[in-house]
């Protein structure tokens, strides 16, 4: 290191390092004097003593600030003209007492546990939703319902409108369970929590078709994952337009995909086999 430092004299420290083989870093820590272990440092002279602390300690264990955040509490004492220490000497005070959690009393929400949709033949299980098409301007959508049996993948109901409605909703699944004969108990129909799947209208016509309705867990968007890679297909096919210039063009487009989804389209759910030549 000693020739190093004599080289790195004459021709410059990267040189010299280069020279010898060294890592920059490794010739300024040797050159470098070594320090001893550092002061301990000097408490400021405004800082609590601990008896201070643990007054302060059991004003936030009172009953009225029990479930109060320090920021609440500091808040309410300003208004009594009374000053025990800051917001941050709070904190650190509940920290150091193994306090630093949420203190204010919460609703506790209910855990819900995730759907499941077992389906060992056609009609037991569907599943249902509502997604946008574009207009022909910005802003402007139509929508389209689509109820697909979760056995075969088949879709065995749809429509396109022009708004989302309940009762279209209502009318499509009333339709598809007459057409389909889904009898009492027979059937289970899964949907997300949009507003038209659990609105009223729907809840008493399946109560009254004595069909089964479950729901996706809140904010869980993979919950309902046939009507969503349904949208995923259909959106994402080559001949899909960019926009729709009218209801009727976007319902002819469903007219032709339909047929496709359902007797072209191999499923990888499925065996990689089509709805239609699914085993029933």
């Amino acid at each position: 290191m000693q020739a190093a430092t004599e080289l790195a004299k004459v021709v410059g420290t990267r040189a010299a390092c280069d020279a010898m083989g060294l890592a920059p870093a490794t010739f300024y820590r040797h050159r470098e004097p070594v320090f001893g272990p550092r002061e301990r440092r000097v408490s400021p002279p405004r800082t609590l003593s601990p008896e201070e602390r643990t007054a302060v300690l059991d004003v936030l264990h009172e009953p009225r600030f029990i479930d109060l955040a320090p920021a609440q509490i500091y808040a309410v004492l300003m208004e009594e003209n009374r000053y025990l220490c800051s917001v941050r000497t709070m904190h650190r005070i509940l920290s150091a007492n193994m306090e630093a959690r949420e203190r204010r009393d919460q609703i506790r929400h209910a855990k819900y546990a995730a759907p499941e949709l077992l389906a060992t033949a056609p009609n037991q299980v569907w599943s249902w939703d509502i997604t946008k098409l574009k207009g022909p301007v910005k802003w402007s959508y139509f929508y389209m319902y689509v109820i697909i049996d979760a056995f075969s993948r088949f879709v065995v109901g749809w429509l396109v409108a022009t708004r989302e409605s309940k009762a279209l909703a209502s009318k499509l699944i009333e339709i598809t369970c007459s057409r389909e004969r889904i009898g009492r108990g027979q059937l289970t129909i899964h949907a997300d929590r949009g507003s038209s799947m659990t609105s009223k209208p729907v809840a008493f016509l399946l109560a009254d078709l004595g069909v089964t309705k479950t729901h996706s867990r809140p904010h869980v968007s993979n919950d309902n994952p046939y009507s969503e890679a349904h949208f995923k297909t259909l959106k994402y096919r080559p001949d899909f337009p960019e926009r729709f210039d009218s209801v009727q063009h976007a319902r002819a487009h469903c007219v032709d995909f339909i047929p496709w989804y359902n007797c072209k389209h191999h499923h990888s759910g499925i065996a990689m086999l089509t709805a239609c030549f699914a085993p029933s």
